[in-house]
């Protein structure tokens, strides 16, 4: 049977109530607004909520650096630290589980545009027939800027060499038949398909096992920026045939500001003798590592990837957020969440918002994760304007130019009483 909403304060209540991970809250600290309460924070899809055991997990190893000093390469004398030059087997696991991959295929590393370049140095082999790579016309400014960038790095112009898929006009969100279309149309020429798991600014989930299956049949790479995505919705990153995806850690995985970021490299690529790489000391055999041979042995996992020793600092935080996931049950439980959250927010837009505010973010949960991109239309209100007198009343969210003000009720911290309160307060600024 649906679930029953209505537009009052003790149906946000009830909900709160009955929610079996409510209490998921407590594990987060809260930044306080400027009325000195405790924020609306709906912004999780630009930087997660702080997991209050960050500070145990940073200071655990700040406490072993200043005891151990370079031992603490090696040992871990008491919990929660973990040897720093295996740091990052920590958490492949727990991370494999949130993105649907094998372990072997997932490692923690470096910023999500470097890992990029790095697969890409990998996956766009251009050769004088196939060269082209298909991207989205609004793409997220730093995924276009790789992609050109990788173009001119093998002798070719952006102009001759990147494909871009719109929108229709008067149309907000990207087709799905148009991206598969516009594989076809490339064919023979396309090297490379570089598209986003969830689109930063409208919210829309894209079809990856579709698009990955499209891009092989004209004999084309595939991958995935995931930045959005991860944390979000339930990924099979290993069973949806991409070759490469990336994403960063500090939305959805709330890790902190610039935190490691991830990587995923499909398994059937794990072994292959006739790929390039940009290599470095971290990714050759951990058996014989130390030797300090000058020939590269590369470890039988997506780990061959790596260039440097894990900056445990950053990487710390990442641990602490992946328990979280675990002890929420992973992505299924909290996705079950989300689509109640989303029905429940859809409704109050429905119902109080209706002709003054729009979402151009699909309506199917299929092709939705917990984001709304939200669109004032009311006579009188500009956007922006509506934007600043949400956040001076302690409703955190964020702007995107030109006029889409981002919310993202987060299943892990947010209640159903904050979308309540969101709403409240919005019908307030537009009247």
């Amino acid at each position: 049977m649906p679930e029953q909403y209505d537009t009052t304060p003790a149906c946000a209540e009830r909900l709160d109530a009955e929610d079996p991970l409510a209490h998921m809250r407590d594990e987060f600290v809260m930044p306080v607004g400027p009325n000195g309460e405790a924020e609306v924070y709906l912004v999780g899809n630009s930087l997660g909520l702080q997991p209050r055991a960050v500070r145990t997990y940073i200071e655990a190893e700040l406490d072993k650096w200043g005891r151990l000093g370079v031992k603490g390469h090696t040992e871990a004398d008491r919990e929660p630290t973990f040897p720093w030059e295996s740091y990052e087997e920590s958490l492949n696991h727990q991370m494999a589980a949130v993105v649907g991959a094998e372990p072997e295929e997932v490692v923690v590393m470096n910023g999500l545009t470097v890992n990029l370049h790095l697969l890409m140095t990998t996956f766009y082999r251009p050769t004088q027939e196939r060269f082209k790579v298909l991207i989205e016309e609004h793409a997220f400014p730093s995924d276009h800027f790789a992609a050109a960038s990788q173009v001119r790095h093998h002798g070719r112009s952006a102009e001759e060499a990147l494909v871009t898929v719109s929108p229709r006009p008067g149309e907000d969100l990207l087709n799905a038949e148009d991206l598969m279309a516009a594989i076809a149309e490339q064919g023979d020429e396309l090297a490379l398909v570089l598209l986003p798991g969830v689109h930063y600014y409208t919210g829309q989930v894209l079809p990856l096992a579709d698009l990955a299956d499209a891009a092989h049949r004209v004999g084309a790479m595939v991958g995935f920026d995931l930045a959005h995505a991860v944390g979000n919705i339930p990924l099979g990153l290993h069973d949806s045939g991409a070759d490469f995806a990336a994403w960063c850690t500090y939305k959805y995985l709330n890790s902190g500001p610039g935190a490691t970021a991830g990587c995923f490299v499909n398994q059937r690529h794990l072994e292959r003798t006739d790929l390039n790489r940009f290599e470095g000391w971290w990714g050759t055999d951990k058996a014989t590592r130390f030797q300090m041979d000058t020939v590269f042995n590369p470890i039988p996992t997506v780990e061959a990837w790596q260039l440097s020793n894990p900056p445990v600092f950053s990487m710390a935080p990442i641990r602490a957020s992946l328990e979280v996931f675990e002890r929420a049950g992973g992505m299924g439980p909290l996705r079950e969440k989300s689509e109640k959250q989303i029905a429940y927010l859809d409704h109050l837009l429905d119902e109080v918002l209706a002709g003054r505010v729009e979402s151009i973010t699909p309506r199917p949960l299929t092709e939705r994760g917990c984001q709304f991109s939200l669109r004032v239309t009311a006579d009188g209100y500009a956007g922006r304007g509506v934007f600043d007198a949400l956040e001076a009343t302690g409703v955190a969210c964020d702007w995107r130019h030109p006029d889409v003000i981002r919310i993202a009720p987060v299943p892990l911290y947010n209640s159903f009483a904050d979308i309540h309160r969101f709403v409240q307060v919005l019908d307030g600024i537009l009247s």
